[in-house]
């Protein structure tokens, strides 16, 4: 079971882990990662070491649970009229905030998560329903629209790759590209 599934989607549990991710993110900014133990995250977030232990296991899972919520998109792609359009701005967004200094680290962070928890499975599943609210409305549009895995394939896969292994060219030339591959007539 995950932490995810065996948490009360509010109350104290939600509480808990707005704390325990806040003590994370302000001790990382003042020692950085090397100093980050459970106990003193624990100190920070006025919890006991055991609550972290039992609902994250260790260190580098809270780490890959904090990213993931970091990764979370805070709203739905902007409309700009068509599929293309849409793919193209919404790619530039996720570039630029993936590609960022800390967008890395967040993207390493899920990735270093347990499998079995699936932290990297759910940012995919942002990128996937971000993708999916654009392919709707495009549909909606009278548009053809590949689907959301074949979007993921041709878009993001290559765009996370290059982030991570080759970020010396991700420029809106580049990642325009990609949307028109993906949009083009098979």
């Amino acid at each position: 079971m995950t932490p995810r599934s065996s948490a009360r989607p509010g109350g104290r549990s939600a509480r808990v882990q707005q704390a325990v991710h806040q003590a994370v993110r302000d001790l990382e900014a003042e020692g950085g990662r090397e100093a980050l133990t459970v106990p003193l995250i624990a100190a920070r977030a006025g919890v006991t070491p055991s609550t972290i232990y039992r609902r994250w296991g260790d260190v580098r899972e809270l780490l890959s649970d904090v990213a993931v919520e970091r990764l979370r998109p805070e709203a739905p792609p902007a409309d700009h009229g068509s599929l293309r359009a849409d793919l193209e701005a919404w790619v530039e967004l996720f570039t630029e905030e993936m590609s960022s200094r800390i967008g890395r680290t967040y993207i390493r962070d899920a990735l270093l998560g347990d499998p079995e928890h699936g932290n990297a499975a759910r940012c995919s599943d942002y990128a996937a329903e971000q993708l999916k609210v654009i392919g709707v409305r495009a549909a909606g549009r009278g548009e053809a629209v590949p689907g959301v895995e074949a979007m993921l394939d041709a878009i993001v896969a290559p765009l996370i790759y290059r982030i991570l292994f080759r970020p010396s060219d991700l420029s809106p030339a580049y990642t325009h590209t990609l949307v028109a591959l993906a949009v083009a007539p098979r």
